[in-house]
């Protein structure tokens, strides 16, 4: 029996125990602690400084700043991380997995909301810092003036 069919034992474990993979879509896959992902941004956090950009090795990441967008390019991205590393927001994270499949080659392009108040109460602080500088300066000035006629 044992050279007619070596392999019966095994089978009839098999055939008994409980399987030892399980079927993706009813389980997701668990990835290991240091599995690199794919990029992810919180563009609401995010200052457009352009860190990531400068510090990314294949280029894959663009920021245009007056737009007020950010783009990367995933088929040029390695997954090093570098960009969240250099991120000052911390608004880039790596995310473990991948990325959901696309039916074309295509540019992931972020757009950060507008808000025209928020950009106009910007503007008018800039401008109130502004005005505030130069009336400092004038009063320096003005104060320099007064102490070399109270010299002479």
């Amino acid at each position: 029996m044992g050279q007619f069919m070596p392999f019966a034992g095994q089978v009839l474990k098999n055939l008994f125990s409980k399987p030892a993979t399980i079927q993706y879509p009813f389980a997701p896959k668990k990835y290991p602690e240091r599995t690199r992902g794919h990029v992810e941004i919180q563009i609401e956090d995010c200052i457009m400084c352009g860190m990531c950009m400068r510090s990314c090795p294949p280029g894959a990441i663009e920021v245009k700043k007056p737009e007020h967008q950010w783009t990367i390019n995933r088929f040029d991205c390695i997954q090093c991380g570098y960009c969240v590393e250099k991120c000052p927001k911390k608004c880039l994270s790596l995310v473990p997995g991948y990325q959901v499949p696309a039916g074309e080659k295509a540019v992931c392009v972020v757009q950060q909301p507008f808000d025209p108040e928020e950009e106009a109460r910007k503007e008018a602080a800039k401008q109130a810092a502004i005005k505030a500088a130069q009336e400092k300066a004038a009063a320096a000035k003005a104060a320099k003036e007064a102490a070399e006629q109270a010299q002479s």
